[in-house]
């Protein structure tokens, strides 16, 4: 099968039976690096990502947007005959990525000591919320609580609220990054040894180790630290953000001596240069100054300012912004999808340049049981099997 993305996974199998976004984002970086990601979805609705709004030509441009690169077959694992089918698939493949809660692929026949049965070298991923053991295994969450859960919440804030991000951390820094790198791993550990290996990847668990930082002030410190205690969240102004004269913000983030002086220079508060611009006594003093200084002129005007100065002090964007960024734009992280009813929709990038460039091309995410037909004549299936199959509901 032609794969329109890099070549780096190539002949790597993929079996995804994941929902909604984490998985879906794992898998999709495995696609666009080259592996044959085949998405299995229950014939009656699919991924229940596919309906959620905004809808693009009937379908989620969330679902379009982390789908890409794969081939969709529908399966009903809840039949003899989906599960025969899908031991089959995995006979011949090296990965498989599910999502379910703790117990329910054991359930439908297909956990990992029965499928290890089939392929002892099969990859296995489990990613969930909060891992397949401990007092929270089987609870239900989203995004918003894993960061609550994790203390990103209490120490990304203004005092009177946390903030509520706009980027779904846990689902694609706690979960999906962490699941592409471990799964990478496990291939590795399969082509030297033939032995697969079963992976807990836990949301929370992601969460809590993108924290290093946290932690280390935490017991250094020897007390829970929350909002504007720590030189990232706030405590200091050299590292803190701006309003400006028409309402937008800039973000300072000058903690190094030497983009502190070339910022106070730049904004002519050379006074604020005497002594240490860490010193944590008179942070109240430097941030009161910096918001009336910051106050005095508009986002552009500090643009124009600060241009090519090394300060380390940059507008708040909107996405709008992002998306027409030179920057970005020459760095190829943005491509345009048409979509099967002809409309054309920006998607991002993979985030790697391999050997200086970013795929050509991607193909755009499948419809629900696009390839049924294709991947089960792969199998070995005919035509009036297939066709059977249909009729029982199996696919």
């Amino acid at each position: 099968m032609n794969n329109p993305a890099f070549d780096l996974l190539q002949g790597l199998k993929v079996i995804d039976l994941s929902r909604l976004l984490p998985g879906p984002y794992a898998t999709m970086v495995l696609a666009d690096f080259g592996a044959d990601v085949i998405k299995i979805e229950a014939p009656e609705g699919g991924d229940y990502l596919r309906s959620w709004e905004p809808l693009v030509d009937g379908t989620s441009a969330f679902f379009l947007a982390v789908n890409r690169n794969k081939r969709s077959l529908t399966l009903n694992l809840k039949t003899d005959s989906g599960r025969r089918l899908l031991h089959k698939l995995v006979a011949e493949a090296d990965v498989l990525f599910e999502s379910f809660r703790p117990g329910v692929m054991a359930s439908l026949g297909c956990d990992y000591r029965t499928l290890a049965g089939i392929n002892p070298a099969l990859v296995y991923c489990s990613l969930t919320g909060y891992g397949q053991s401990g007092p929270k295994a089987k609870k239900a969450g989203h995004d918003l609580n894993y960061q609550a859960e994790t203390g990103i919440l209490g120490t990304t804030a203004a005092r009177e609220i946390s903030s509520l991000s706009g980027v779904q951390v846990a689902d694609v820094a706690g979960g999906a990054l962490q699941a592409v790198g471990a799964v990478l791993a496990g291939c590795i550990r399969a082509l030297k040894s033939g032995r697969g290996a079963f992976l807990d990847i836990s949301m929370t668990d992601g969460l809590v180790n993108l924290l290093p930082l946290l932690s280390a002030y935490h017991y250094a410190e020897g007390r829970s630290l929350g909002p504007d205690q720590t030189f990232f969240n706030g405590q200091l102004a050299c590292y803190s953000i701006y309003r400006t004269a028409d309402g937008r913000e800039m973000a300072l983030g000058a903690l190094e001596r030497k983009f502190w002086e070339n910022f106070c220079r730049a904004a002519g508060c050379e006074d604020l240069l005497e002594g240490d611009h860490q010193d944590l006594k008179r942070q109240p003093e430097f941030k009161a100054r910096l918001r009336e200084l910051f106050a005095s002129r508009t986002a552009a005007a500090w643009q124009e300012l600060l241009e090519g100065r090394d300060t380390c002090c940059e507008l708040v964007k909107n996405f709008a912004e992002v998306c027409d960024d030179p920057h970005f734009r020459e760095r190829g992280l943005f491509w345009e999808m048409t979509t099967a009813g002809g409309r054309r929709l920006l998607q991002t990038n993979t985030a790697a340049r391999v050997d200086g460039q970013r795929p050509p091309t991607h193909r755009s995410a499948p419809g629900l049981g696009e390839h049924t037909d294709e991947i089960l004549a792969g199998l070995g299936l005919k035509e009036e099997e297939i066709s059977a199959l249909r009729r029982e509901g199996v696919v």
